[in-house]
């Protein structure tokens, strides 16, 4: 098998099943009991925590564990429920159907903008979008403000928030130089378990908790800790630092994606990019690309029955017949859209997987393209 689907999620590490494992039995009393199990397993805890802050420039008060970046978009949009949002339309699903879903009267208190595409791969300028953010003026916003859960010191106009799902593990990340105020991430998009992810919660600013009924992470989010899986968290998190992930994206896995653009743009006709190459224009190894007059699903299918893997946007969307909504706000072409495939690489790939999917990807686009009533 030929695995190009690493933006929907990748191959847990086995440094990092092995982790969880021996957390199972060394980690297993509930890190809010009193007693000794107890204590050992949140010790442990804490230590992972400041593993993840110190990957991405937090403290490790400022870091808070979630079941994944999906609940932790929702619980930050929702802190700002009574205020419009200002969003992108290349967010993440759970990004702008939350922020529609909560449209109130007030002007934008949140701007919340992906540092990555996940579909196209696509970099957005923090820098200046936070710029812009920070330039607005306090307004008196009591409701918003007054919290039991945390005392809001940081009184501004406006917060930025930030998906680094994508991004992350792929490109060096400070939330300081990006000047967030909130940022989400999830373990699975760099080798670490599903279901366990991370909220970054700048100290002072507003914060209301989606999940309630318990004390942990200093109330800002109910619910027994999921040790074995916070453990394999920042096993993820040191197993790439010993890989030294951002170096081998930025040369290796770049250079894979590169080639696989010029081989497709040359070797089959009526093909198109999706994403910028230009170094800093995009994540080094997700590569969007469109063929005319040939469904993107029916070329996953073949693909797929030749044992190579790959997507047509993002895995939060499959089952959808509607066009992405990433590439119909970038193009406004439902032809194009359709006709979409994304392939994106991990540290395991090589150049002779770029090679065996150009073996078939020609003929399989070319009889496609054949079948095709829009070459009629």
């Amino acid at each position: 098998m030929i695995y190009l689907d690493y933006a929907a999620t990748t191959p847990i590490k086995p440094e990092v099943i092995d982790a969880m494992t021996k957390a199972q039995n060394k980690f297993f009393g509930n890190p809010s009991a009193l007693h000794t199990p107890g204590h050992l397993s949140f010790n442990e805890i804490e230590k992972c925590r400041r593993i993840i802050a110190d990957y991405i420039g937090a403290l490790p008060s400022e870091i808070y564990f979630t079941s994944g970046s999906t609940e932790g978009n929702n619980t930050i949009i929702r802190t700002f429920s009574d205020h419009e949002i200002e969003t992108s339309d290349l967010e993440h699903h759970s990004v702008f159907e939350s922020a529609n879903l909560l449209k109130g009267h007030r002007l934008p208190k949140l701007y919340s903008y992906m540092l990555a595409n996940n579909e196209t791969g696509d970099l957005f300028d923090l820098v200046q979008i936070s710029k812009k953010v920070r330039s607005l003026k306090p307004v008196d916003d009591s409701e918003l403000f007054n919290s039991s859960i945390v005392t809001v010191t940081d009184k501004r106009g406006a917060y930025l928030h930030s998906d680094l799902t994508q991004a992350f593990g792929k490109i060096p990340i400070d939330v300081n130089d990006l000047k967030l105020d909130y940022g989400t991430i999830s373990a699975h998009k760099i080798g670490g378990p599903t279901g366990i992810g991370v909220m970054y919660v700048r100290t002072g600013v507003p914060f209301k908790p989606l999940l309630i009924g318990g004390n942990q992470e200093n109330g800002h989010r109910a619910g027994t800790y999921n040790t074995a899986s916070i453990i394999g968290f920042a096993s993820a998190v040191e197993s790439a630092i010993k890989q030294d992930s951002f170096n081998r994206y930025d040369t290796s896995v770049r250079l894979l994606r590169d080639t696989l653009a010029r081989r497709i743009l040359n070797e089959i006709p009526g093909s198109s990019l999706n994403t910028d190459l230009n170094k800093g224009k995009s994540l080094p190894n997700i590569l969007n690309v469109s063929f005319k007059a040939a469904e993107g699903e029916s070329i996953q299918l073949y693909l797929d029955n030749h044992g190579i893997i790959v997507s047509t946007g993002s895995a939060c969307a499959s089952g959808s017949i509607t066009p992405s909504h990433v590439l119909m706000a970038k193009t406004g072409d439902a032809e194009i859209a359709h006709s979409s495939i994304r392939f994106s690489f991990g540290l395991d790939n090589t150049m002779d997987d770029v090679d065996d999917v150009m073996k078939v990807l020609p003929g399989i686009v070319k009889q496609l393209q054949g079948m095709s009533t829009l070459n009629s």
